[in-house]
């Protein structure tokens, strides 16, 4: 399935409570690896997210904030690799997660200093998230790779 970029009025675009994710990955010696990065908050590790962008596809969302959060540059997926839920504020928020495979990291990025970012092995990063719906798709992407297709 191929995504249309998304057509959002001005007035409406922090409205909704759906985000986009990316689950950051790149290739390494003993397998792939993924990129957490830390909340502003409470520093938890979490994924890179944010709202939706008019003319933007929901995966090209979540790779532009990979960029400004963690400083990754790649090529995203357009599937959806799941919906993670949360609560923030009272209010339910809605997260679509998109593979991201990781072709630069940059030194300097928008929020460097409001975060950190840290690679991880498919298994601590899956322990590290508090999400259990984000541990299974950092599984499912890694058992996914490595099943005959």
């Amino acid at each position: 399935m191929i995504q249309l970029p998304l057509r959002i009025a001005k007035q409406h675009q922090r409205l909704g409570r759906t985000q986009f994710a990316a689950l950051p990955w790149r290739d390494a010696a003993d397998g792939i690896e993924i990129c957490l990065v830390t909340s502003r908050g409470r520093g938890r590790w979490i994924l890179p997210k944010g709202w939706p962008m008019d003319r933007t596809t929901p995966a090209e969302a979540a790779a532009i904030e990979a960029r400004e959060e963690a400083g990754l540059l790649g090529q995203p997926e357009d599937r959806c690799l799941g919906i993670w839920t949360y609560t923030k504020s009272g209010i339910p928020h809605f997260a679509m997660v998109f593979p991201l495979q990781v072709t630069r990291t940059l030194d300097d990025w928008p929020e460097r200093a409001e975060r950190r970012r840290k690679w991880f092995t498919p298994a601590r990063a899956a322990a590290k998230l508090d999400a259990p719906e984000l541990r299974q798709m950092v599984l499912g992407l890694v058992s996914g790779m490595a099943a005959p297709g």
